[in-house]
């Protein structure tokens, strides 16, 4: 990998030299950036309910263009760890060198993972909720190794990366690494389709496989997404599957509407009388109306409710008002 990785950057800067030579036009320069998840919400379950206002990200970096087709970016994620008694911690959340030229991406360092990229872009609401791998840990969205990403035709586009595997959160080589191949295909105008595989070996081998299927209109979109992993956390026989439904309908002036339906379902491996996942697996029902008061500034009051699959679990109510600060 090293040898490969040496050799990509040496065709790359030999050909940036060359552009750089032939254009005279381009200024160096970059930007900071900032942008806070926050909410106010009440749950209510099992006949009690509880009030509570997190943050629950602030995203602040910097992006620096070398040249036009060489640029780097680092993004700090301050968040809740999840684990522990901290209640906000520090991550080095991106730190890569990115590389462009026509058809072809190039990134490298502590990147951003296009994994289900796509399906985020389309679900286009990461401030109020993670889109559907994300959430339920099918991968994590950043992570150190490198992509590419070339452009086959006018509607079709590969991706491949190789990394780490562990996640942003947690860089130690532990000798398993994690490849990954996505195709993306825009056949008819407004439509979008996409296939993605990987694949991580331990003592057992952790693969993914995810369809999706969108439609973006000028003022609707509607996307369905299946996903599958079987050995999850390289574990022998914890496989799951799941499938999420959203969508985003303009109403009038900067208001929209939006809906979302999951379904988290574990397998029940051999030798076992429950799905692996149950404490966890479960549907979500979510709706809410997305409006921007002020520029950088969006708002969105609504709705997430959460059926476990377990029985003995009650339904889960939750009023949500979420913000989101993009400066």
């Amino acid at each position: 990998m090293n040898n490969f990785t040496i050799l990509l950057l040496g065709i790359i800067l030999v050909s940036d030299v060359t552009v750089a030579q032939e254009s005279t036009s381009f200024i160096p320069g970059g930007k900071p950036f900032a942008k806070i998840y926050t909410n106010l919400n009440y749950k209510y379950s099992g006949g009690e309910g509880r009030p509570a206002f997190q943050i629950k990200r602030a995203y602040l970096g910097y992006s620096y263009k070398f040249s036009p087709n060489f640029s780097a970016k680092i993004n700090i994620d301050v968040a809740d760890p999840g684990v522990g008694k901290l209640q906000m911690t520090a991550f080095v959340k991106n730190a890569y060198m990115h590389y462009e030229k026509n058809r072809f991406d190039f990134y490298f360092g502590m990147i951003l993972t296009t994994q289900f990229k796509v399906q985020e872009k389309f679900w286009g609401k990461r401030w109020i909720a993670k889109s559907f791998q994300d959430e339920y840990k099918l991968g994590p969205s950043a992570d150190i190794g490198f992509s590419t990403a070339y452009e086959l035709c006018d509607f079709a586009s590969a991706d491949f990366w190789l990394v780490n595997g562990e996640g942003y959160k947690s860089i130690q080589s532990d000798g398993s690494l994690k490849t990954g191949l996505g195709l993306t295909l825009t056949p008819i105008q407004n439509l979008t389709a996409r296939v993605y595989v990987d694949h991580m070996k331990d003592s057992s081998a952790q693969q993914t496989l995810a369809t999706f299927l969108g439609y973006q209109a000028k003022r609707f979109s509607l996307a369905s997404e299946h996903n599958y992993q079987a050995n999850y956390n390289m574990e022998e026989g914890n496989d799951f599957y799941g499938w999420s439904f959203y969508t985003s309908i303009d109403l009038f002036k900067s208001f929209k509407f939006f809906g979302r339906y999951d379904n988290l379902t574990s397998l029940t491996p051999d030798g076992r009388d429950l799905p692996w996942n149950l404490s966890k697996d479960g549907q979500l029902f979510m709706a809410g109306i997305e409006f921007s008061p002020v520029k950088g500034v969006k708002v969105a009051p609504g709705f997430h409710g959460w059926k476990p699959a377990d029985a003995n679990q009650d339904f889960v109510n939750g009023f949500y008002l979420n913000f989101e600060y993009n400066f």
